[in-house]
């Protein structure tokens, strides 16, 4: 049996589907199911006397044509309006393809929901507010890019649960989990100086502060992104005239920009590239060695950053707040899109689905 995004597919025999969807009647029934729904199901379900290619086909067909979606009745085809989400968070891989790789990690990351059912030998209970990690199982819907349903079904372990004060900011625990990942890597170096004022970039500066280190300096190119409120320096680039710094964290995604930051390293310094680079990074070897500098990737999150990283939030070691500036309702995901592309003023975009269930 194969679990799917609308349900489960099981190969085998006639006689195997017909048996597990009798199960699946069975335990609707021992659970108290019934109306109209359950009615529904009972008479779609195949049966053993049925023949697959002629009565379960044009009962398929009815049940599939029983109403009308909101774009239907607007006058799309059909199917438009159930791809459109799909076709939105496809979006956000082409920013990736495009070199925005910045706008498509940052601001369409991960979902924060509350548990509606849970197993009798589950770690968790209904209501629980959780924490879901982006993923890929779902076909066409790209739902590594953030919530793209109302409602998912998951193994527990892809679950992490959250303090429910945390509220919406609780979707931010990937990316806070990212920057603490290149902080406390072995032998790392807390950053004085940060590339980027974007959501990853506030969260590397805030952890820093977090975790004792010295206020770093950050570099933001926007003028709409250079806000100083959190007891670090924002600057252009052009207007820092420093050239000996330890460790400079890179999450501007911008790989023509090493040349630059080599040439703004100590001796022995190091660039940690924490950001996601669609093209290829390169530098001046002579300038890199005369330095003897040091370049590390920073990659993705491990549980133990994203727990690490949670008992900061939950017990108020760093804030999440000022991060999430734009919120829409799911139904709304058109606008919500282009606001976030195309808006630099936008650090974090969430859709809401809690009008949706």
């Amino acid at each position: 049996m194969e679990e799917s995004v609308s349900g489960f597919k099981v190969r085998g025999t006639w006689g195997d589907v017909v048996e597990h969807g009798e199960r699946v009647t069975r335990a609707l029934r021992d659970a108290g199911v019934g109306g109209e729904a359950f009615e529904e199901w009972d008479e779609w379900r195949p049966k053993s006397h049925e023949r697959l290619g002629e009565d379960v086909s044009k009962k398929t067909a009815a049940q599939a044509s029983v109403a009308e979606g909101e774009g239907e009745k607007a006058g799309k085809d059909p199917d438009e309006d159930l791809q459109t989400a799909g076709e939105r968070l496809s979006e956000s891989y082409e920013h990736v393809e495009e070199g925005d790789s910045d706008g498509a990690v940052e601001r369409w990351s991960e979902s924060l929901g509350y548990v509606a059912e849970a197993g009798p030998d589950s770690d968790f209970a209904v209501g629980d507010c959780v924490f879901v990690p982006g993923a890929r199982c779902f076909g066409e819907v790209r739902g590594l890019f953030g919530g793209a349903a109302s409602r998912v079904v998951v193994p527990e372990s892809r679950l992490t649960k959250l303090d429910p004060r945390l509220g919406a900011n609780g979707v931010l625990m990937a990316l806070a989990a990212t920057a603490y990942h290149a902080l406390a890597a072995e032998d790392a170096a807390l950053p004085d100086l940060i590339v980027g004022h974007g959501v990853l970039g506030r969260l590397l500066a805030r952890l820093t502060l977090a975790l004792g280190g010295p206020s770093p300096t950050v570099w933001e190119t926007d003028p709409v992104r250079q806000d100083a409120r959190d007891g670090y320096p924002v600057l252009a680039p052009e207007n820092d005239e420093r050239r000996d710094y330890r460790a400079i964290y890179d999450v501007s995604g911008r790989a023509d920009l090493l040349d630059d930051l080599i040439g703004r390293l100590a001796y022995g310094g190091g660039i940690v590239l924490a950001g996601f680079y669609s093209d290829r990074p390169s530098f001046n070897f002579p300038q890199a060695f005369i330095r003897e500098a040091r370049i590390r990737i920073a990659a993705e999150w491990r549980d133990a950053d994203l727990h690490a990283v949670t008992r900061m939030a939950e017990r108020g070691a760093f804030s999440l707040d000022g991060l999430i500036t734009h919120r829409r309702a799911a139904t709304d995901a058109d606008s919500a899109y282009r606001t976030a592309f195309g808006d630099s003023a936008c650090l974090k975009m969430i859709l809401d689905w809690r009008g949706e269930q």
